[in-house]
């Protein structure tokens, strides 16, 4: 994690990548090209969304933009987030989250380090850390 940065960087949503989740899901990578210390985007989830069980090498944080969502770690009760609320998950956790209600979540997901790196207890990882979707 020596990534420094040395000047501005500017993404715009509207001219981000859309990258597929699945069938309810979406990302959209803004600060995501490696060479600054975190690496940001915003994540879109349908109702029925839920996320593969997870962990990253790092720490997470989660902003809730609009909508609501459960999130959990391995083995213990949801907590409910809405608009405007934050999760800091901790290195190496275990952890998944889902949209709730019949109204579109929207989060932007900050990740302490340059690389997206997620490691799916059941199921591959593509490049970026994206999920590989069965076909």
């Amino acid at each position: 994690m020596s990534a420094e940065l040395k000047e501005l960087k500017v993404r715009k949503l509207a001219e981000a990548e859309e990258v597929d989740f699945g069938p309810f899901s979406s990302y959209h990578p803004l600060v995501a090209d490696g060479d600054t210390p975190v690496r940001t985007g915003i994540q879109v989830c349908e109702p029925g969304y839920e996320a593969k069980m997870h962990w990253h090498p790092y720490v997470e944080v989660l902003f809730i933009i609009e909508g609501e969502m459960d999130a959990w770690q391995e083995g213990e009760d949801p907590v409910r987030l809405t608009a405007g609320d934050s999760i800091a998950i901790p290195v190496g956790m275990k952890h998944s989250f889902r949209t709730v209600g019949d109204k579109t979540m929207r989060l932007l997901g900050i990740h302490s380090n340059p690389d997206r790196v997620v490691n799916y207890l059941d199921g591959e990882t593509r490049e970026h850390g994206y999920p590989v979707l069965d076909e």
